[in-house]
């Protein structure tokens, strides 16, 4: 064999993801959608398959009350280099969302 050398893996990009969730999750009245984000190095529609198939990968909250994706609300967000990048704008993106009226679950 010739001496090969090793492909690199291609960088890895992380994406913030928002679940819409019924508003069953919560006895709190909400006049706007309650929301879920997250962040990810998948693609959102795979982490939220993910999330609805349960198992060990998927939360509770999209796990029994996700029911779309909201491509509106992740307009424009991403992708970052890093998880640690994506983790902190999961968080200053639920805060957002929170400040716009939105019951928001994160992390």
């Amino acid at each position: 064999m010739a001496n090969r050398k090793p492909r690199a893996a291609a960088p890895r990009a992380y994406s913030i993801y928002i679940i819409e969730l019924s508003r069953a999750c919560t006895n709190k009245p909400c006049a706007l959608a309650p929301l879920y984000v997250g962040q990810t190095a998948h693609t959102p529609e795979r982490r939220f398959e993910q999330h609805k198939l349960g198992g060990r990968l998927a939360a509770g909250k999209p796990h029994k009350y996700g029911i779309k994706l909201r491509r509106d609300l992740m307009k424009g967000i991403g992708p970052f280099a890093t998880r640690q990048e994506a983790e902190a704008a999961e968080k200053t993106v639920a805060e957002a969302l929170e400040k716009r009226g939105h019951l928001v679950f994160w992390g």
